[in-house]
């Protein structure tokens, strides 16, 4: 959903408090941290989606790593996953064993494991991952802790959300393709544990918003001004003029302003 959207349907709903609650849904971070103990916290997220690739395996290795990727934005540590699934009656279900398939694989590179799932019948194919897992409550990484003088690092080059808006429009050519599914389908592991090696003050997973829309969240968050230099960004092959063509994904709008 479009952010602006998305905080004026959340505006008046409760926000829950509880002394054991590190990270809730008053910040835009990428996960949940309940604290368990004094050197153990849960972390929770949940991600789905429609398909962003045609073949079905692919998309399970990257609806899954994508999923994943927001307990490693917190420092976490993934543990178990539970699937989500709506699927329309018209399709063979060799198409859904491929797409679990996928997701089971990516869990277990993971070092986590699928305990089970909900499905539903569907119109529309969509498909995504619960993840829990635990993190040290001292050592939480969120996106609201950044401070004057810190340098951001990006863990993947920029442009995937234009080349799949392209993708879908058939017109990126195979090896761009390639490139972009095997960029979605890693995972974050290595950058998290060095993360939180070298203590990290803040991070985020930029996805659906985008470089602009997930930076301004970080740095509204930490109440800190965040300059970017457009010559130093990674960029994939191709993005600019994917850019230029009007590939822009739909949720690439104004980012939702919290804790005001």
């Amino acid at each position: 959903m479009a952010p602006k959207f998305l905080a004026e349907a959340l505006q008046k709903v409760p926000q829950t408090t509880h002394p054991n609650l590190i990270i809730g849904f008053n910040y835009a971070d990428d996960a949940g941290v309940y604290k368990i103990s004094d050197d153990m916290a849960l972390v929770q997220t949940v991600d789905f989606f429609p398909p962003i690739v045609d073949d079905p395996y692919q998309f399970g290795l990257i609806a899954a790593a994508n999923a994943l990727s927001d307990v490693y934005a917190m420092g976490g540590k993934p543990l178990t996953a539970l699937n989500i699934v709506a699927f329309p009656a018209n399709l063979p279900a060799s198409v859904l064993t491929d797409i679990l398939r996928g997701g089971s694989e990516k869990v277990e590179e993971a070092g986590a494991v699928i305990v089970g799932g909900h499905s539903i019948s569907d119109r529309e194919l969509k498909y995504g991952i619960a993840i829990s897992g635990i993190v040290d409550p001292k050592k939480v990484v969120t996106n609201v802790g950044a401070q004057e003088g810190d340098q951001l690092y990006l863990t993947k080059p920029l442009g995937i959300g234009l080349i799949t808006t392209g993708i879908k429009r058939n017109i990126v050519s195979e090896e761009l393709t390639e490139l972009v599914i095997n960029l979605m389908a890693e995972l974050n592991r290595k950058p998290a544990e060095l993360m939180v090696k070298y203590h990290a003050t803040a991070a985020t997973d930029v996805t659906g918003y985008g470089l602009l829309g997930h930076t301004f969240e970080l740095a509204d968050g930490s109440r800190k001004t965040i300059r970017l230099f457009s010559d130093r960004l990674p960029l994939l092959p191709d993005a600019l003029k994917l850019a230029e063509a009007g590939m822009i994904p739909g949720s690439f709008s104004q980012p939702t302003v919290y804790g005001k």
